[in-house]
C-alpha cells in the first residue's frame, strides 16, 4: 500500500484540495504573466511605431514606465526587482546615463531615509518607542479614552520612524499588551483595525513618513520651483493626517464597538510607570534635537540628510545608546531604499527626456475647445482616483511615481497649481487599507493567529472611511492650503 493510500480518506481529500488550489494559483499566475507580457509588447510597439514626434530617449522612458506599471499591476511582480530592472533598462537604452543611476543610489533622499532608518532602529531595539507610547496611554483607563490616546501616540511616531511597516513592528507589543489587559474580543478587533489604519493615515504628517513624500517633494521642486522642507510638509500635511486618523478612530469606536465596550476599564501594568534611565533620556534628547533641526532647516541652512546623518551617528553610538552603528544598520529596510532609488531614476527619465511634458501636452490637446472643469472638480477627481489606486498598485512609492506624471501633471495643465495637484495625489495614495494585502501594517495585524479581524471588517471600515477621507483631502486642498501658500 502506498503512503498516499495509507492516509485517512479525509486527509487524502484535504491533500487533493490543497493540490488543486495550488495548481489553480500557478495557472492564474502564468495567465497574468502571459497577459502582462503581451500588453508590454503591444505598448512598446505602439510607442515606437505608432506615436509620432518622440525622440528615442522619450520612447525608451515611456516604454520602461509602461512596462513597470504593467509588471506591478497586471503581472503582480515584486516592486523592487521590477523598479531596478526598469532603471537598468533606461540606462541600457540610453534614456538616462549611468551617472543618473548611481546618483539616485546616493541621492539626498536615499541618504535621508537611510539615516532615519538607523534612528528608528535604535528606538526599536532599545524599546523606547514602546515605553513612550505606554507612558502616553498610562493616564487613560476607559477603552474610549485609550483609543483616542493611542491614535495620538501613533500619530507622533510618524515623525520618528520612516517606514509604516517598521512602525507596525514597533507598535505591535503595545497592541498585544492593551489587548491582553482589556480582555474583550470586540475591543481586540477594534484595536487591530485601529493600529494599521492610523499608522497608514498618520504617515502623511511627515516628509520622512513615506518614500512617496520625498518623491513628491522633488517633483514639486522640479515643476514649480517651490521647495518643500520638513517643516513645510508638516505644516501642509500634519493637520490632514491628524484629522483623518481621528476620523478613523471615531468610526472604529462607534461602528465596531458597543457602548459597553467603549466604557470598559483596564489596568495598566508597572511598565507604563517605569522611569526613564539616563541613557533613555539622552537618546530622546538626540532624537528630539534631530527632529527640531529638521523642522528649522530654513533657519540654519543645513540640509535634512546632513542633520539625519549626524543624528544617526550620535544615537547609534555604543556610548550613547548601547547599540553599535553596525547593529543599527540591520534595521534598515534596504529593499525600500533600492526601490526608492530606482523609482527616482524612472521619474527622472520621464522629466529629463521631456516624455512627461509630451504626454501632458497630448492629453491636453484632446480638451482643446472644451470648457475646463472647475478646480474643485479636478481636485475631487484626483483625490478619488489616487485613493483607489492602492487596489492595483500596492506600493505607496510606486503609486506616487505613477500618479504624479500620469494623473497630477495632466490635470494640473487644465488650470490647477501643479504643486497642489501633486500633494493631492500623493496624500490620496496614502489611503491603502481596503484589502489584507494593500499594505504591510494591515497584513501584519490581520495575519495574527487567531485572526483579530476579518477581510469583511477591513472592507467595511474602508468603505466607511473612503468618502470622509476624499472629502477631507479636497477641503484641505481648496480651503486650507491656499492660506499656507499652495494656491489652486
Amino acid at each position: 500500500m502506498s503512503e498516499q493510500q495509507a492516509l485517512p480518506a479525509d486527509m487524502r481529500n484535504l491533500s487533493a484540495a490543497a493540490s488543486t488550489v495550488a495548481k489553480q494559483q500557478i495557472s492564474l499566475r502564468l495567465v497574468r504573466i502571459l497577459v502582462g507580457v503581451l500588453l508590454i509588447a503591444f505598448a512598446t510597439f505602439a510607442i515606437f511605431a505608432s506615436i509620432d514626434g518622440l525622440s528615442t530617449q522619450m520612447r525608451g522612458a515611456l516604454s520602461v514606465f509602461t512596462a513597470t506599471l504593467i509588471a506591478w499591476t497586471v503581472m503582480d511582480l515584486p516592486e523592487t526587482p521590477v523598479a531596478l530592472a526598469g532603471a537598468l533598462a533606461l540606462v541600457l537604452s540610453g534614456a538616462v546615463g549611468e551617472r543618473a543611476l548611481f546618483a539616485a543610489l546616493g541621492s539626498e533622499i536615499v541618504v535621508l531615509m537611510l539615516a532615519a532608518f538607523v534612528i528608528g532602529a535604535v528606538l526599536k531595539q532599545t524599546g523606547l518607542a514602546e515605553r513612550c507610547a505606554s507612558r502616553m496611554l498610562a493616564p487613560f483607563q476607559a477603552v474610549q479614552g485609550i483609543f483616542w490616546a493611542t491614535t495620538g501616540a501613533i500619530f507622533l511616531t510618524a515623525f520618528l520612524v520612516p517606514s509604516t511597516s517598521a512602525r507596525a513592528a514597533i507598535l505591535m507589543p503595545i497592541f498585544l499588551s492593551l489587548s491582553a489587559a482589556i480582555g474583550r474580543p470586540t475591543v481586540t478587533r477594534g484595536l487591530a483595525l485601529l493600529f494599521p489604519s492610523v499608522i497608514l493615515l498618520s504617515a502623511a504628517a511627515s516628509l520622512t513618513g513615506a518614500g512617496a513624500h520625498l518623491v513628491a517633494a522633488e517633483a514639486i521642486r522640479r515643476v514649480s520651483g517651490q521647495s518643500v522642507d520638513f517643516a513645510t510638509w508638516a505644516l501642509l500635511s500634519a493637520p490632514f493626517a491628524l484629522v483623518s486618523s481621528l476620523i478613523a478612530c471615531g468610526l472604529i469606536l462607534f461602528v465596531f464597538l458597543n457602548t459597553e465596550d467603549r466604557k470598559a476599564l483596564m489596568t495598566h501594568g508597572q511598565g507604563a510607570s517605569k522611569a526613564f534611565s539616563n541613557r533613555d533620556k539622552t537618546i530622546l534628547a538626540v532624537v528630539g534635537a534631530t527632529v527640531a533641526l529638521w523642522a528649522s532647516g530654513s533657519l540654519h541652512g543645513v540640509g535634512l540628510p546632513i542633520v539625519a546623518l549626524v543624528g544617526a551617528l550620535v544615537v547609534a553610538s555604543k556610548s550613547i545608546s548601547g547599540i553599535t552603528f553596525k547593529a543599527a544598520l540591520k534595521g534598515v529596510e534596504w529593499n525600500l531604499l533600492l526601490f526608492l532609488a530606482a523609482t527616482l531614476v524612472i521619474g527622472e527619465a520621464l522629466l529629463e527626456t521631456g516624455a512627461a511634458k509630451l504626454v501632458v501636452d497630448r492629453v491636453m490637446a484632446t480638451f482643446q475647445g472644451s470648457v475646463a472643469p472647475a478646480a474643485w472638480v479636478l481636485i475631487a477627481f484626483a483625490a478619488t482616483v489616487s485613493a483607489l489606486a492602492h487596489i492595483v498598485i500596492t506600493s505607496r512609492t510606486a503609486r506616487a511615481t505613477v500618479l504624479i506624471p500620469a494623473l497630477a501633471l495632466p490635470l494640473a495643465d487644465l488650470g490647477v497649481n501643479p504643486a497642489a495637484m501633486i500633494l493631492v495625489v500623493t496624500l490620496g495614495s496614502g489611503f491603502c487599507q481596503t484589502l489584507m494585502v494593500s499594505a504591510k501594517p494591515v497584513t501584519l495585524f490581520g495575519g495574527m493567529e487567531p485572526p483579530a479581524f476579518s477581510a469583511v471588517d477591513l472592507l467595511w471600515l474602508s468603505a466607511l472611511l473612503f468618502v470622509p477621507f476624499v472629502a477631507l483631502l479636497g477641503a484641505f486642498a481648496i480651503f486650507a492650503w491656499p492660506l499656507l501658500g499652495i494656491r489652486l
